[in-house]
C-alpha cells in the first residue's frame, strides 16, 4: 500500500519543518520542500519553457527566483516519484494551488493554526548556531550554557531576518500570499485545521490522528 500524500500549511514559525519530519519518519514517506525540490532537480533541462535560463541552477547561481512554471514542474517531478510525501512550503499561492491540483490528490490537507502574536515570540526568540546550524530558542529550548551550541560549542546568533520587523514582514507576505490558499482548501474533505499552539508533542498527537483517519 502507498504512503498517504499529504500536503501541510502553516505561516512561519508554526512548526510546520519539525511535524513534517515526524511524518516522515513515522509514515515512511518523503519530506518534500521546494528547496530541496529545486536542489535535487538542479540540472533539469527546461530550455523547452522560454525562460530565460536552460536550468534551475542558472537561476540559483544568478540569485534570480525561479519562475513559477520551473517551480511547478520540479515539485510534479518529485511528487511523481515519490510513494507518499507530506509536502511543505508549496502551493505559495493560489495558481500553484490550482498547479497542485492537476499533480495529485491528496489524502490529508493539514493547516497549522497560530496567532500573529505568538510567532512573532517564536521567531524573534530563535537563535542559530553559526557553526552547525541547530535552532534553539530564548525561552522554549534553551541551551544547556547561554550562548553555547549543545552540539558543537559553537556560538548562537539571531538571524539576521528573525528581528521583529523582518518577521511582521514575512507574516504580511504570508497573509497576502499564502493566506488565500489555506481559505482556497477549507471546504475540501481532506481539510484539517491544527491547533499550532500546543506543545509540539500535543499538535504531532492530532497530526498522526488525522492521517490515520484519512487511510
Amino acid at each position: 500500500m502507498s504512503g498517504p500524500r499529504v500536503l501541510i500549511l502553516g505561516p512561519p514559525g508554526a512548526g510546520k519543518g519539525t511535524q513534517s519530519s515526524n511524518i516522515a519518519d513515522e509514515f515512511d514517506v518523503e519530506h518534500i520542500t521546494t528547496g530541496d525540490a529545486l536542489r535535487a532537480n538542479k540540472d533539469m533541462d527546461i530550455s523547452d519553457m522560454d525562460t530565460e535560463y536552460d536550468t534551475p541552477r542558472e537561476y540559483m547561481e544568478a540569485g534570480d527566483l525561479v519562475p513559477d512554471a520551473v517551480v511547478n514542474a520540479i515539485v510534479e517531478e518529485a511528487l511523481t516519484s515519490a510513494d507518499g510525501f507530506v509536502l511543505d512550503g508549496y502551493p505559495r499561492n493560489l495558481e500553484q494551488a490550482e498547479e497542485l491540483e492537476g499533480m495529485t490528490d491528496l489524502d490529508v490537507i493539514l493547516s497549522l493554526d497560530v496567532s500573529r502574536e505568538e510567532l512573532v515570540d517564536r521567531l524573534t526568540g530563535r537563535r542559530v548556531c553559526d557553526d552547525c546550524g541547530a535552532n534553539y530558542h530564548v525561552e522554549f529550548n534553551q541551551p544547556e550554557e547561554e550562548g553555547v551550541c549543545d552540539e558543537c560549542g559553537g556560538e548562537l546568533i539571531q538571524r539576521d531576518d528573525d528581528n521583529e520587523e523582518s518577521v511582521n514582514n514575512r507574516l504580511d507576505v504570508f497573509e497576502e500570499n499564502t493566506l488565500p490558499v489555506i481559505e482556497h482548501y477549507e471546504d475540501d474533505d481532506a481539510f484539517v485545521a491544527i491547533d499550532g499552539e500546543q506543545t509540539p508533542d500535543e499538535v504531532w498527537a492530532d497530526i498522526e490522528a488525522a492521517i490515520e483517519d484519512a487511510n
